[in-house]
């Protein structure tokens, strides 16, 4: 790996952007060839209704080769009731249609030479006892264990009045730190997708994007510790998959949401949910909107030589939010599907940020003060697009998927800072300090990927792509101090900086059932990471140029139906956000400032994960993670000056080694428990400050939902977590609790549901840690407005029947079983 950090007066010449045309070129090739091919010798046919004689669309067929009734190919006929076989080798067949409410029917016998065959067409009976319509009602567990993954089945929970971050803190082993990031496995460096696909965002812009998608929306996550060599190497602690409603259902369908809140300010907020299938093109949209009014209080207590510094920030953001998504899939023959989606959102935002510091002496007598007083506005927005083609080659399950996106994010804000400083008797010291400052940032990035599947053998699978992407991101901040003359540039808070960066990637991986008790799946991912960097005022240069792999390993045992047993392991990476590279210094007060760090390096990890599941029920998972050159928030202080300086720096070593166990416990026809608890040992060592950092904790947690199913549809849920103190980097986390309260009600035979939750009821969940190391010795406390009381109402419009032509995705594979 090359890295370099100059100074220079001039930007060097950005990188090429090395798209592998060549083997895209030889693919689509491969698929157009494909594709002729299959039209050169076919069986075609019809199926209609034998009493109305009207065409039935969606019906299972299937070609079976004579005389031993062999299964040579299965498909669907269309909306007027065709069906086509393909590349039909000579010999005789017959044809066999299966559908749900309708009797088996068989064609004649035919032969098929060196010419296209007609079938007449086949006439099915419909059953004297068929299902007019099949209403579908069950309960899903909340956590279901796969061989790769563990699911949470979002429904099961009362997330009344959550948005879409909130929810993740109900999935086992996920939490949220001070400062509201994603905690998985111990460590914040997890990749986040959306339906699974890539966000490209991280920290502040994750997070608001995650607030403006209410909870409604939320259909599953998916937690993959060990991704497999298909996905990106990004994130050391792993993957959560955040998998977002939508129904495929014929005709029209969707739901509605309303709500409201109140903590110690309003919220309100709404979404529509929109669906329409009609088997040949499907149609989806979700609009959320929302008013959220809230607080953040930040203590910070600071020990500096023989003074303490009390320093207390208020914030106060009123932020309105817009979410939409629409996308289209349309289907132009059973192997050939076409889609595109688009999405974007804005989010507005007017905060007031108070600051008060107090400085007391060894003797506790005041010795001066400080206030400040920061009204903000500002705005994020962002945009995307996704075109996706996938080609089921055959009937094998050989298939090729294309994937274009392209994703723009933007933010800008515009702030006002008034700094004034007293003596220990109330009185000005000097004339009040005003800043201000206008900051943009603008990221765009262009992403496209090939997947090839290709089945071989009995329970044998060989998964191949290449991937390329390329990100252009740019950030401005302008300071000005208000002097005599006027407002006068701030050299020294004012910079540019420009950052671009290219991934090109290519996977291979195996996989096989050697039994259907054993299975097995190895992959290996290569990654070659381009970037380049530079800061405008300060002239620094970033330089990157590395080619990484990164193997994986998957083994799944099922000795009975009711035990499951996975082993695996996977090498990641975790790359620095943009914003973190960026080497200039903000000040969000006269003695905090966050700071870029240039020579930020890549961190790479092992992770080691063991799962035992009994019915659904994960009796023990053991997880082990190596972090090496991992990324923590370093505090630099400043003794004379009173300023705290915090900067991204690369620490050596972080392990993390977790024992956990949970899932659903039904103890009652009308009450079901949900459990989780884990043991962690946590460990970072590192040279630091010129000493050596070395700190060890065991910590442990536990969460529980019991749930109530009372008469009339009623349901009352009640919540609670408590986690023990733990290491998190060079924090010193102190023990926290929060308990939940709600209440559900389905009425309008299902479609309806009306919730009401007390969120933190006691009023307790909070952050605390402590920082101690060379000169820094700092208490921190981060409360929000956890406590809150939320209505929502949600309601479901359109069939919610499963019809028969809902079996298009699953009918031909029961009914091939059953021949």
């Amino acid at each position: 790996m090359k890295k370099t950090v100059t100074t220079t007066a001039k930007h060097k010449g950005k990188k090429s952007f090395r798209t592998p045309l060549i083997v895209c070129s030889l693919l689509l090739y491969f698929t157009a060839f494909t594709a002729w091919a299959q039209t050169t010798l076919t069986v075609k046919g019809s199926v209609i209704n034998a009493s109305s004689q009207k065409s039935l669309d969606y019906v299972s067929v299937v070609l079976l080769q004579l005389p031993d009734s062999a299964v040579v190919a299965s498909e669907m006929t269309n909306e007027a009731g065709n069906y086509t076989f393909a590349q039909v080798k000579p010999g005789k067949y017959t044809v066999k249609a299966l559908m749900v409410g309708f009797s088996p029917a068989t064609s004649i016998t035919f032969e098929v030479k060196q010419q296209a065959v007609q079938v007449p067409a086949i006439a099915m009976q419909e059953k004297a006892n068929a299902l007019q319509e099949v209403v579908v009602k069950g309960q899903k567990p909340l956590l279901e264990q796969e061989a790769d993954r563990v699911v949470m089945n979002v429904e099961q929970l009362n997330t009344a009045g959550d948005n879409a971050l909130e929810v993740l803190k109900y999935a086992p082993g996920v939490r949220l730190d001070k400062d509201d990031n994603i905690i998985f496995r111990g460590s914040g460096s997890v990749q986040v997708l959306i339906n699974g696909k890539m966000t490209y965002m991280s920290g502040a812009e994750l997070q608001s994007y995650l607030k403006s998608l209410p909870a409604a929306a939320v259909s599953k996550v998916e937690l993959i510790a060990n991704p497999p060599a298909s996905f990106d190497a990004a994130g050391t602690a792993g993957i959560i998959n955040i998998k977002l409603k939508r129904d495929e259902t014929m005709g029209m369908n969707g739901s509605v949401n309303l709500g409201a809140g109140y903590g110690k300010y309003e919220k309100v907020w709404g979404g529509l949910n929109l669906n329409y299938n009609t088997g040949k093109v499907s149609l989806y949209t979700r609009l959320n909107a929302g008013h959220y009014n809230s607080f953040n209080r930040l203590t910070l207590k600071r020990n500096i030589n023989d003074s303490l510094y009390n320093q207390v920030n208020y914030w106060h953001p009123i932020t309105r939010s817009y979410n939409a998504t629409a996308g289209a899939d349309y289907f132009i023959s059973k192997k050939h599907t076409v889609g595109i989606m688009v999405k974007g959102y804005a989010s507005p935002e007017n905060a007031l940020t108070t600051s008060n510091s107090t400085n007391y002496e060894a003797t506790g007598k005041t010795f001066g003060s400080m206030s400040m007083r920061n009204p903000k506005v500002s705005c994020t927005d962002n945009y995307s697009l996704n075109l996706n083609y996938k080609f089921d080659i055959d009937s094998t399950g050989r298939s090729l998927t294309m994937d274009a996106d392209y994703v723009n994010y933007s933010t800008d804000a515009d702030e006002l800072f008034t700094n004034n400083f007293y003596a220990a008797t109330g009185e000005a010291t000097q004339a009040p300090l005003q800043l201000r400052s206008l900051s943009d940032a603008e990221a765009s990035i262009r992403s496209f990927k090939v997947d090839y599947v290709h089945p071989f053998g009995k329970g044998y699978k060989a998964e191949t792509g290449l991937k390329t992407s390329r990100v252009s991101n740019t950030s401005d901040i302008r300071f000005e101090e208000l002097q005599e003359q006027g407002w006068v540039n701030d050299a020294n808070r004012t910079n540019s900086f420009v950052y671009n960066e290219t991934i090109n990637a290519a996977y291979l991986s195996l996989s096989g059932k050697f039994s259907d008790k054993l299975s097995l799946k190895a992959g290996l991912r290569a990654e070659q990471t381009v970037a380049d960097g530079y800061s405008v005022n300060t002239g620094e240069v970033v330089d990157l140029d590395y080619l990484k792999f990164f193997p994986s390993v998957f083994v799944s045992y099922t000795p009975s139906e009711s035990n499951q047993f996975s082993v695996s392991y996977s090498r990641r990476i975790s790359r620095p956000s943009y914003r973190s590279l960026n080497p200039f210094t903000f000040y969000s007060d006269p003695y905090t400032a966050l700071q870029g760090n240039p020579l930020l390096g890549a961190s790479f990890s092992n992770s080691l994960q063991f799962n035992y599941t009994y019915k659904s029920f994960q009796i023990l998972s053991l997880s082990y993670v190596e972090s090496n050159d991992f990324v923590s928030n370093v505090i630099r202080q400043n003794d004379e000056t009173k300023v705290s300086i915090s900067r991204p720096e690369n620490l050596s070593k972080a392990t993390y080694l977790s024992a956990s166990s949970g899932g659903s416990l039904p103890l009652k026809d009308w009450w079901t428990a949900t459990l989780q608890l884990e043991g962690s040992y946590n460990t970072v060592i590192s040279p630091l400050q010129g000493a050596v950092y070395n700190r060890s904790r065991f910590s442990w947690s536990v969460s529980t939902e019991e749930s109530f199913n009372l008469a009339k549809d009623f349901k009352l849920q009640l919540s609670a977590f408590y986690s023990s103190p733990s290491v998190q980097g060079l924090y010193q986390t102190k023990a926290g609790y929060q308990i939940d309260l709600g209440a559900q009600k389905v009425f309008l035979d299902g479609k309806a549901t009306l919730s009401l939750k007390l969120r933190d009821v006691f009023n307790t969940s909070r952050f605390r840690a402590t920082l101690a190391y060379n000169n820094v010795n700092m208490y921190w406390q981060n409360q929000w407005e956890s406590r809150r009381l939320n209505l929502t109402f949600n309601y479901k419009f359109g069939s919610n029947k499963v019809k028969t032509a809902r079996n298009r995705k699953t009918g031909t594979g029961e009914e091939e079983g059953r021949l």
